[in-house]
């Protein structure tokens, strides 16, 4: 329980990555976290594969003082979550008060938008290494890269390296 006390939005969009919203959903309630999760509207999402995740708040509903950390799955949803300057809003916020960002995969599509990544250091799924790139980070093709309160990972196969980062960055 080392993460007891800490608050986690993680986001949630139409077709996420079934594992990069579950497994970082799960391991923080495991650590005693209080996880929620966040959409662009507090309703059902569906998955790559279909598995439906409820949102419980919109990100018009929150703020960034309700969170110690946000987590963004990928698949496709963080194309669409970037939409949403609502949501864009709610990444910076968290960034800007030194809350933990972490992503994995597709997701660093949302921090680029939002603006916050460049000069850090950081990974993804290798098909958005040019966008990462071009918004002026620093991109390495490692499991996991932490710079300070940024936490990225490549895919779902980097999730155990993944995980660890983010409850080291949160204090844990």
């Amino acid at each position: 329980m080392s993460l007891q006390g800490k608050r986690v939005a993680v986001l949630v969009e139409e077709i996420y990555e079934d594992l990069e919203l579950w497994y970082p959903y799960y391991r923080l309630l495991e650590e005693g976290a209080e996880v929620t999760l966040v959409g662009p509207k507090a309703q059902t999402y569906a998955s790559k594969h279909g598995l439906p995740a409820t949102a419980e708040r919109a990100a018009t509903e929150v703020s960034a003082d309700d969170f110690d950390a946000i987590v963004i799955p990928g698949g496709f949803a963080p194309d669409r979550m970037r939409r949403y300057e609502s949501v864009l809003k709610l990444v910076r916020g968290i960034a800007e008060k030194g809350g933990v960002v972490a992503f994995i995969c597709h997701a660093g599509w949302v921090p680029i938008s939002a603006g916050i990544i460049k000069g850090k250091r950081v990974t993804g799924v290798g098909a958005i290494k040019d966008d990462l790139v071009n918004a002026g980070a620093i991109y390495l093709d490692e499991a996991v890269v932490v710079d300070g309160q940024f936490v990225s990972s490549r895919t779902p196969a980097d999730l155990p390296a993944f995980l660890p980062a983010i409850i080291k960055a949160m204090g844990g």
